[in-house]
């Protein structure tokens, strides 16, 4: 007991976001987080596999006959076995906004690496239990889209785009979800991992097409410390992203207008994703991640319960 507490407490130390920049590979920080999570609970998230008919194929002597297909056989005269795939109850895309905005941080951890921390360890815990993963990265369009497996290699071709890519140009929320709407195949489990920050009104369209399609949304909107507390105090030259001119000016004689502009933005957001049974997570980048990865998964248990 005492040795699985000291094995515990390890792992702690290294959900820190700090700690897991340090980390060299999204591989090893994916399952670090992994284990720290799984370390706390014994329940999944996710629950059994549904069967799906593929082909047929002639019977021959000594199969079971409970899976030959006598509508087959009344038109044919011949036996025929249904074959069946096992396919997984869940497949989820995780769609991460590499716009500009996401490049920043007020201490060590960017929200882009942040989001892709998280991303990587769902993806990890996603393929261990055998359901289906795919990656969708977007800043004004689409810049890559992996279809979702459950191949074991599969983990290593997501991990490479994730290393891959870099926070760059503008965004456009609204249109590139709507083309994952139009692309995920099936019905999907959508996360999106990203600030949110542009035009709401078309960020909640693209939203409702992703719901109008069936799929079951989680918005995570990871925020740095500072975005949310505006800590700042002496005179600051605050840099403009996105094209976005930068701006000199006195914290102290704006804190109370952004906060309330801010609180604005992020209670709009929240509220059309309510209104949309979207799910809706904040996540700030000084969060241990082993919090983040719980938050998604309690969203889940709690639709799954529904």
């Amino acid at each position: 007991m005492v040795q699985q507490d000291e094995y515990v407490a390890q792992l702690k130390k290294y959900l820190d976001p700090k700690t897991i920049a340090r980390i060299s590979g999204l591989g090893l920080q994916a399952r670090l987080i992994v284990e720290g999570y799984l370390s706390g609970t014994h329940r999944s998230p996710y629950h059994g596999v549904s069967v799906e008919f593929v082909q047929h194929r002639e019977y021959v002597p000594g199969d079971d006959i409970r899976h030959v297909d006598w509508k087959v056989w009344s038109r044919t005269d011949k036996y025929y076995l249904k074959q069946y795939e096992e396919e997984t109850n869940l497949r989820a895309y995780f769609v991460l906004d590499a716009s500009e905005s996401m490049s920043y941080a007020s201490g060590e951890v960017t929200k882009f690496d942040y989001a892709r921390y998280v991303i990587a360890a769902l993806c990890y815990l996603v393929l261990q239990q055998q359901d289906s993963a795919g990656l969708v990265v977007f800043d004004e369009r689409v810049e890559q889209y992996i279809r979702a497996s459950n191949q074991p290699s599969h983990l290593k071709q997501l991990l490479h785009i994730l290393e891959q890519a870099q926070p760059q140009g503008k965004t456009a929320l609204g249109s590139s979800l709507h083309d994952v709407a139009e692309r995920v195949e099936g019905r999907s489990l959508v996360v999106i991992l990203s600030d949110f920050f542009g035009d709401v009104d078309s960020l909640l369209k693209g939203l409702q097409h992703l719901r109008h399609r069936k799929h079951d949304v989680i918005a995570m909107q990871v925020l740095d410390g500072a975005e949310l507390d505006f800590p700042f105090r002496d005179s600051t030259l605050f840099e403009g992203m996105e094209e976005l001119p930068d701006v000199l000016t006195d914290p102290r004689a704006l804190r109370a207008a952004y906060q309330r502009e801010f609180g604005a933005f992020v209670e709009q957001l929240e509220r059309g994703c309510l209104a949309r049974r979207v799910d809706y997570v904040r996540l700030r980048t000084d969060q241990p991640l082993d919090v983040a990865l719980s938050s998604y998964l309690a969203h889940r248990n709690k639709r799954l319960r529904r």
